[in-house]
């Protein structure tokens, strides 16, 4: 896959959540800028490439912006992993993540990483009760880790404004994840306590995410790849 003005790129997923083991994937997440003059004409150049060998997603830069707005999880990572798992930075990517918090905003936040987290708890649900295949109980117990994760990342980014990538003692997500394995319904109450804490909690968030701001790094964008 061979696509151009790559702005920003690093790996995400379970290396960068501190979660991957021998044979596991190692995913890679981006955004590029389309060039200026191929939005001006009768078919727009297409939005997103997914490819294998590497597994890579790349976004183009507005459909990025909309989807973060929105507070999608996956494509949230991009501007906050650390700074070893960047592959790909330049001075637009870096001012992306200058303004990576003007995205956030309290109900999308919650409804995006309580809603991906309840998805998962549905995949689980739909796996059987423990009697399944070895390949199906490893699809479970990663559904399960990635339920866990994303309830508490969602919440510190809910609470703190802030986003913590790498998960602290990823064991206890593994030994989750064999738990659900052998009885589904056990992650039930973890969903469950992290939809009342959210309730509880007064979030840092405001409202409505500051469009603004990456209306302006758009803008900035298609200028610089404007080609008279």
């Amino acid at each position: 896959m061979t696509v151009q003005n790559i702005l920003l790129s690093g790996v995400v997923g379970s290396t960068a959540y501190g979660l991957a083991h021998a044979g596991s994937d190692v995913d890679r997440l981006g955004l590029f800028a389309a060039p200026t003059e191929e939005l001006h004409g009768l078919h727009p150049p297409k939005e997103s490439h997914v490819g294998t060998a590497p597994d890579r997603t790349l976004h183009e830069a507005a459909k990025w912006c909309r989807l973060a707005l929105g507070g999608n999880p996956t494509v949230m990572e991009l501007v906050w992993l650390p700074e070893e798992l960047y592959e790909v930075r330049t001075p637009l990517g870096d001012e992306l993540v200058g303004i990576r918090a003007t995205f956030l905003s309290a109900r999308r936040v919650r409804d995006a990483y309580l809603g991906y987290a309840s998805q998962q708890f549905r995949r689980l649900l739909g796996r059987g009760d423990g009697s399944f295949s070895a390949d199906t109980r490893k699809r479970t117990a990663k559904h399960a880790r990635h339920l866990k994760r994303l309830c508490g990342q969602g919440y510190e980014l809910y609470t703190t404004g802030t986003l913590s990538i790498r998960v602290d003692d990823p064991e206890s997500f593994h030994r989750f994840g064999e738990q659900v394995a052998d009885d589904p319904d056990t992650a039930l109450p973890l969903l469950r306590r992290y939809e009342a804490a959210f309730d509880e909690a007064r979030s840092v968030l405001p409202e409505q995410p500051d469009e603004r701001a990456a209306d302006a790094w758009l803008r900035k964008v298609r200028r610089h790849f404007y080609a008279s």
